[in-house]
């Protein structure tokens, strides 16, 4: 007999990781609405486009679920679950009904900004929407 399905034990084992995390994990500090804000080591002709493409983005974390607002599209919701948590970074898959998933990874900065590694050392600053 089937009790839950796959996606639903993610669901819950992410839940459990974010409630039996302190307080300060990368994970508990997700938590809550990211806008874009800026860009890191993007090329100088594309620092204006990448910006304003980035002001219209944000991610908001309430408890396993996430919305995701990309400019020109509908916001998805969804589920996630972190695959890995280390000091300041965390990375997280965004789960799908097909079973797949979408990975990213980010990075707190002193600052408590939020930084969304795209690679090659280009990342997209979020920070974090007053309550």
């Amino acid at each position: 007999m089937r009790f839950m399905s796959r996606e639903m034990l993610w669901v819950l084992g992410g839940s459990l990781s974010l409630m039996l995390g302190c307080a300060g994990s990368p994970a508990q500090r997700l938590q809550g609405k990211w806008i874009g804000d800026a860009v890191e080591h993007f090329e100088p002709g594309q620092v204006a486009n990448a910006v304003g493409w980035v002001r219209g983005a944000s991610f908001e974390f309430r408890g396993a679920r996430v919305t995701v607002t990309i400019p020109t599209e509908s916001p998805r919701e969804g589920t996630f679950r972190v695959t890995r948590s280390d000091k300041d970074e965390v990375s997280i898959a965004f789960l799908k009904t097909t079973g797949q998933q979408d990975e990213a990874t980010f990075r707190f900065d002193a600052k408590e900004r939020l930084h969304w590694q795209l690679g090659d050392g280009r990342s997209v600053m979020l920070r974090k929407a007053n309550d």
